[in-house]
């Protein structure tokens, strides 16, 4: 009964969010491309199905999809989730969990609070920042890694690229640092410069690296995941 209140309530406060949301965009001035953009993602499938599933974001459907392919998460882990915001991806992994684990969320913007997770609002670039996250972590090491951090995009590939890059870079240092011997990293990474290198590096360290693209994942975007299992310290 507890577990289905929570469920309820949760449900309900993401609804109120989204509509929230949605009354604020239609007061915004917008431009044609806004428009379209606006448009396009209320009548995505994706984003309907997230508001029936009670999830906060369409998102959640990335990361449920290589892990129902993968098995990523497991009881009793330490995981912690970059670039959390509004929190799907931390949902998924909340419910999975019910509590038999350790979850740490992190992220530049504010998110509604989750069941047994610890939420740490800064921004990851920032020496504090890691700081914070570390301390959270008091010594222990993480068993997955999972980053969905992207900059605020401008439309210019020339400067949305190597912005989008220095995060994957942040967040594949710190799995190299905090990972647990066999664990795994998944985080967003976009096609372009950077993205050979980085995946070389990868496979330097863990036994299995594959780049994923999910159904969710807009065909459009050049934004694919990697996915590395079985760290070697």
């Amino acid at each position: 009964m507890a577990n289905y209140c929570t469920f309820f309530w949760e449900t309900i406060a993401n609804l109120i969010i989204i509509i929230f949301f949605q009354a604020i965009i239609k007061t915004m001035p917008r431009s044609k491309s806004s428009k379209q953009w606006l448009q396009e993602h209320f009548a995505d499938s994706y984003v309907k199905q997230a508001q029936l599933d009670g999830y906060r974001s369409r998102a959640v459907y990335k990361l449920k999809e290589i892990d129902e392919k993968e098995h990523l998460i497991q009881p009793n882990m330490t995981i912690v989730d970059l670039g959390a915001a509004p929190g799907g991806w931390t949902q998924y992994v909340s419910q999975k969990l019910q509590g038999k684990g350790h979850i740490i969320a992190l992220d530049i913007l504010p998110m509604a609070p989750l069941a047994n997770v610890d939420f740490i609002l800064g921004d990851f670039t920032e020496k504090k920042c890691l700081e914070m996250l570390i301390n959270q972590l008091a010594s222990k090491r993480v068993d997955l890694v999972l980053s969905d951090m992207a900059p605020n995009m401008s439309g210019n590939a020339i400067i949305d690229l190597p912005k989008a890059m220095y995060l994957a870079e942040l967040a594949f240092d710190f799995a190299l640092e905090m990972l647990e011997a066999r664990g795994t990293l998944l985080m967003k990474i976009f096609h372009g410069v950077g993205f050979d290198d980085i995946v070389k590096m990868a496979k330097l360290r863990f036994s299995k690296v594959v780049i994923r693209k999910p159904q969710a994942s807009r065909a459009r975007s050049r934004e694919t995941y990697l996915l590395a299992k079985g760290y070697t310290l």
